[in-house]
């Protein structure tokens, strides 16, 4: 074999390796355990969906979810975190579709006298295709916010009979068998959800 053949042969030998090497890394999991690992939150519940059926945490096994418990009629916290959460999502679907399929949204509507059905699939429309949004009454609204570490409270109403009302705002990121993982840094932008799901979601 000449000079120029074996050259070539190693050439080849390295790129290959580069590119085995390149694969396995991106494959491997974190070094480090997950933020929330062993965290007692979560849980499985049945609330209202957008059709009016009942929907279960449960009837997600197997898939990631997302979980944020706001409302719809927020005027500025919940379309802010929701729309970057979601861009979030968006951009990791455009680096890894694949792993990002496995990735089911919910938003839990925890104003029970506005959050209907029909209200909720025209907020959640607006973000994503695959965010969903459930509620319920306030009984269990209040002990599915438990079992999320997540609280909510109404407000004083004005004269015209508006109100706001007090939440927790985290998205909470769970795996597959519905343990939790992370929160999602909404406050940093979609960037950083990208980078947090591509961390977690394999």
């Amino acid at each position: 074999m000449n000079r120029d053949a074996m050259l070539a042969r190693t050439y080849l030998s390295i790129a290959a390796a580069l590119t085995l090497a390149g694969c396995s890394a991106a494959n491997e999991a974190p070094a480090e355990p997950p933020p929330l690992e062993g965290a007692a939150i979560g849980g499985d519940f049945t609330l209202t969906g957008e059709t009016g059926e009942p929907v279960s945490f449960s009837d997600f096994d197997g898939q990631y979810r997302t979980i944020y418990f706001g409302y719809t009629y927020c005027p500025d916290v919940c379309p802010v975190d929701v729309q970057r959460a979601m861009a979030g999502l968006k951009l990791f679907e455009q680096q890894s579709p694949e792993l990002a399929a496995r990735i089911q949204p919910i938003f839990v509507g925890v104003d029970t006298e506005r959050d209907t059905p029909e209200v909720l699939t025209e907020f959640t429309d607006n973000f994503h295709p695959r965010l969903i949004g459930v509620t319920g009454d306030e009984e269990t609204l209040t002990k599915v916010a438990q079992q999320y570490a997540a609280s909510f409270s109404k407000g004083e109403e004005t004269e015209a009979g508006g109100y706001l009302v007090n939440h927790t705002n985290v998205t909470l990121l769970f795996g597959p068998n519905g343990e939790p993982l992370a929160t999602l840094p909404t406050d940093q932008g979609p960037e950083a959800v990208a980078a947090e799901l591509e961390k977690w979601v394999r």
